[in-house]
């Protein structure tokens, strides 16, 4: 039974993974920031079915708090072996309106947190010769989104860290992927009109919008395929080929 942290756990897509993983005989921290209601009904849900599971409350973007995760994880079920970087934020907004505060939010919560947590938990996978990593990016890292430029930036330096860390870490064992979804249903994607879900849908080869199952799906399969490393998987129904 290997321990997993999930960042942005308790909703969407990372909930989603927490479910899987849990589902697979597998201990997993549900890291939230905001999300302490959904994170608690959550953990109480699983708890009830016999999965083992906890909560943990940090933001990200500040290191001491990073820190207090890994340590209580580690406190907790042990040595991390799988990590899934879900968390982010989006923005919608012209780039000629984007504003410093916007910028430095963005790279702060969507990248700078990826380096912060995954820097930790790879100094003890490499000493244990055994890790996971999984980012979750987003369609918008490899082809850019129009009015997204500031959040298209932190999506494809996270891929660009997926693909140099694999290459630094595989002599310790430990592989690194990212997961780059297209249109998925959630909560992030309300801001669209049933209007523009369904000019969108026209756009996408399998003529639908994605599941969060399907997301947490591929992240389970590459945590299995002891093969796979350095890549960056789209599920994205066709939309980008």
């Amino acid at each position: 039974m290997s321990v997993a942290i999930v960042t942005g756990g308790a909703k969407g897509i990372g909930r989603a993974i927490v479910e899987k993983l849990a589902k697979n005989n597998h201990k997993v921290i549900i890291h939230y920031n905001t999300s302490n209601i959904k994170a608690e009904e959550l953990k109480k849900e699983l708890i009830n079915k016999g999965f083992v599971v906890d909560i943990f409350k940090a933001d990200l973007t500040k290191r001491e708090e990073v820190i207090n995760l890994v340590e209580y994880t580690n406190k907790t079920f042990g040595q991390v072996e799988i990590l899934v970087n879900n968390a982010g934020i989006d923005q919608i907004k012209l780039f000629t309106e984007i504003t410093d505060l916007d910028w430095n939010t963005m790279i702060n919560t969507n990248l700078n947190s990826v380096f912060y947590l995954t820097q930790e938990i790879t100094k003890k996978m490499i000493k244990n010769h055994n890790g996971c990593i999984i980012n979750i990016s987003s369609i918008w890292g490899i082809v850019g989104a129009s009015c997204e430029a500031h959040y298209s930036v932190t999506k494809a330096g996270i891929d660009a860290l997926t693909k140099s860390l694999a290459k630094e870490l595989a002599p310790s064992n430990i592989r690194v992927n990212s997961v780059a979804p297209g249109m998925i249903d959630t909560d992030m994607n309300k801001c669209f009109s049933e209007k523009e879900i369904e000019e969108i849908k026209k756009e996408i080869p399998l003529g639908r919008i994605g599941t969060v199952e399907e997301v947490a799906s591929c992240v389970m399969w590459l945590i299995e395929n002891k093969y796979m490393t350095g890549q960056i998987i789209s599920p994205n129904g066709g939309w980008v080929i």
